[in-house]
């Protein structure tokens, strides 16, 4: 089946204002710095010690208050349309309705938390501030709800805020996912390993997708500083303005500006 069977093309709703889509969000993506793994629950979800941050690479969610349904219209082909879309979770946590379209830049499956800060957008536009529940939709949605620089931890949902610090970052986005369950699942088998450049996950994600390994190594080598991996992969990214082939340059962002 096509994940966006049952879609509705919001372009095409009777909108009260004429079509319009009066509200727009910009999503920002997270780059966790560090990622320390504290421990396993009895339920299986891990328990993390990050600093994360947020960047100046955006999703842009134009909404209709008030009607249906969810449309890409650019990038993200690979992403589901349907209920299980954090964008429809997130309106649906807090009692919301809304005609959504998507502009997507923040690649996924890449750990700068694309879907966690879509829906962070719509629970910080609804003015939720649950952030136990919104952890409940994603491990970084709370984090993507309050944005700036922060202490995470607990499975997300404990947010500690810290001074904005500005810093530049060159990203190295490889055209390969890397699933989070599976990377959390393989640091299980692996014994829980420890990540030598600051993420726990660092050596799990290698284990799960090996040609992570090549994309590293080009960084290094065009930057001559060792990459770190964010999140659960796929991208390596070092500090520093480092232009050039298949990179981007991002910088840090106090808040969400909406």
């Amino acid at each position: 089946m096509d994940s966006r069977e049952g879609s509705a093309d919001v372009t095409d709703e009777p909108w009260a204002d004429g079509g319009r889509f009066p509200v727009v969000l910009q999503a920002p993506a997270k780059l966790t710095l560090s990622l320390a793994i504290t421990g396993v629950r009895s339920d299986g979800l891990h328990l993390i010690r990050a600093e994360m941050v947020t960047l100046d690479l955006c999703d842009t969610l134009e909404l209709a208050p008030g009607g249906t349904g969810l449309r890409i219209v650019s990038g993200g082909d690979d992403i589901p349309v349907g209920s299980d879309n954090l964008v429809n979770r997130a309106l649906e946590l807090v009692g919301r309705t809304a005609a959504v379209r998507l502009t997507k830049r923040i690649p996924s499956q890449a750990g700068l938390g694309g879907g966690s800060s879509d829906a962070g957008a719509i629970l910080r536009w609804a003015g939720f501030d649950d952030m136990k529940a919104a952890a409940g939709l994603g491990a970084d949605v709370a984090f993507c709800t309050v944005g700036g620089r922060a202490l995470v931890e607990g499975i997300g949902e404990l947010i500690q805020p810290l001074p904005f610090e500005p810093l530049t970052v060159t990203l190295l986005i490889p055209p390969v996912p890397c699933p989070t369950a599976a990377i959390y699942r393989a640091w299980d088998e692996l014994g829980g390993p420890g990540g030598e450049a600051g993420n726990d996950l660092e050596p799990a994600a290698l284990h799960v997708v090996p040609e992570l390994a090549r994309w590293r190594d080009e960084l290094a080598e065009a930057t001559g500083r060792r990459p770190r991996l964010a999140g659960s992969g796929s991208t390596w990214f070092v500090e520093g303005d480092h232009p050039g082939s298949g990179r981007v340059v991002c910088r840090t962002i106090d808040l969400p500006d909406d």
